[in-house]
């Protein structure tokens, strides 16, 4: 017998929390690959697991919420623990894998197209093995054309999201990224859920062994994603995206007991002309200002600034 499935029990509450889920992991994620990649210490590859764990428990977060709207009317549906806590792992490791090789290579082609490939691949097989852990009843197959299509957005969208983690700055375009990569992540677990048809053997003996639900083994992702959130609103970044320590605008050394000129005399034009000195004296040391004045004063040339 064919079961009727339903992947909106509770209406569109659970499509939105699972956008808003996938929307906050990505945007923990970006935020931390792109602290990671404006650091050269001991802390770049904690930031980049801090990212990995937060991308991969986002988009692992967001199946499952979808997943609390699906049923099948004439069956009961539960869910295996290890496989389940099994795709988590998936996730965690093919994300971090992708913004390993993002993050070492930089925003190429290359990097991209490779990194994005084994991510989509691990996040489509993270959503699939998350469905092998469910339990009902009778079997789940799948339409072959609709699987393969959630596995090229699961690329596409991957790709998008690398190249987001390496390319956006500051927060307006970082909150834009977020919301297209948690469309897109979305957008790819509605695509194959679309691809299941559930063929039931019976009900009684057998409906009664599905096993544990999905809320209580979604509580530790979701409390993580939130002290997370809580940890990178410390970070200075967030609004201004700018990079971690800019270089000041080279300045004249001041010297102690010389006052600073005002202005460079006009007479040396070229601040690095005027820095070198007077003929003779070794280049690359800088003359001082009483120096530069007896300088004008050879030559005739006087500065009232001086």
């Amino acid at each position: 017998m064919q079961g009727t499935v339903d992947g909106f029990s509770y209406g569109l509450v659970t499509p939105v929390a699972a956008f808003l889920m996938a929307c906050l992991g990505g945007a923990l994620g970006l935020r931390c690959t792109v602290r990671s990649l404006r650091r050269h210490d001991a802390f770049r590859r904690g930031w980049l697991v801090l990212g990995a764990v937060s991308t991969g428990t986002g988009i692992w977060t967001m199946h499952f919420i979808a997943m609390t709207g699906f049923s099948v009317r004439q069956a009961p549906v539960g869910y295996d623990r290890p496989l389940t806590f099994a795709s988590l792992g998936v996730a965690v490791l093919v994300v971090g894998i992708g913004l390993h090789i993002v993050g070492c290579r930089g925003a190429t082609v290359l990097s991209l197209v490779t990194g994005g490939t084994v991510t989509g691949l691990g996040i489509a097989t993270m959503h699939y093995l998350g469905m092998a852990g469910m339990r009902l009843p009778g079997r789940v197959e799948y339409d072959t054309a609709t699987v393969a299509l959630s596995v090229v957005i699961a690329v596409v969208a991957a790709t998008g999201a690398l190249w987001a983690a390496v390319s956006v700055h500051g927060f307006l375009a970082g909150l834009g990224a977020s919301l297209v990569m948690g469309g897109a992540v979305t957008g790819m677990h509605y695509t194959a859920m679309a691809a299941v048809t559930v063929h039931l053997h019976g009900t009684g003996a057998a409906a009664t062994a599905a096993p544990s639900s999905l809320l209580p083994m979604l509580i530790g992702p979701a409390v993580f994603l939130v002290l997370a959130a809580v940890v990178l609103m410390f970070d200075p970044l967030l609004v201004t995206g700018g990079p971690e320590g800019r270089r000041l605008p080279d300045r004249a050394v001041h010297r102690p007991g010389v006052p600073a000129p005002r202005r460079v005399p006009t007479h040396y034009g070229d601040p690095a002309v005027w820095t070198a000195g007077p003929p003779g004296r070794r280049p690359g040391r800088r003359a001082s200002v009483r120096t530069a004045r007896r300088a004008a004063a050879r030559t005739g040339h006087r500065s009232q600034d001086w």
